[in-house]
């Protein structure tokens, strides 16, 4: 099953249990995946979606950062729920030896020896772990890797 399927079947799901609070946020996440079909005029794929759902919860962490130093503690909890609602959707994450040696072999596989090979490295992670981690936290640790 498709990830969009099993994400339109918890929409039914939830319309049928009269549960507003999950039907409202995954009718926001279907729309975000609606908005770039249409506007790319493709289908997206399992891993396309991952990239929408990772880029939701991007915004909502900006959000919940925001709405915590304002002290708007209701706006923070539906931030909250929102974020663990659409993690759901991702795969489970990776643990720290399994990102220390995902970095270690695609250092490998590109044959990278410093900063500027970075970006080859990044690449082939992203690929591999789409949805699995932190970028900002690989990048984190491939920076500490090259000493930089």
């Amino acid at each position: 099953m498709s990830l969009k399927t099993h994400i339109q079947d918890d929409m039914k799901a939830a319309m049928r249990a009269k549960d507003k609070g999950r039907l409202g946020v995954i009718r926001l996440i279907l729309a975000a995946i609606k908005q770039r079909e249409v506007d790319e005029r493709i289908e997206l794929s399992d891993a396309q979606i991952l990239v929408v759902l990772e880029k939701m919860i991007k915004q909502r962490r900006e959000s919940l950062t925001q709405y915590q130093n304002a002290g708007r503690e209701d706006l923070a909890r539906q931030e909250a729920f929102e974020i663990d609602l659409i993690q759901a959707y991702l795969p489970a994450p990776l643990s720290e030896a399994e990102l220390e040696t995902l970095i270690a072999n695609a250092i490998a596989a590109t044959g990278a020896e410093s900063m500027r090979d970075m970006g080859k490295v990044m690449a082939m992670i992203k690929d591999q772990a789409q949805g699995q981690v932190d970028m900002s936290r690989v990048s984190a640790q491939v920076k500490a890797r090259f000493g930089s």
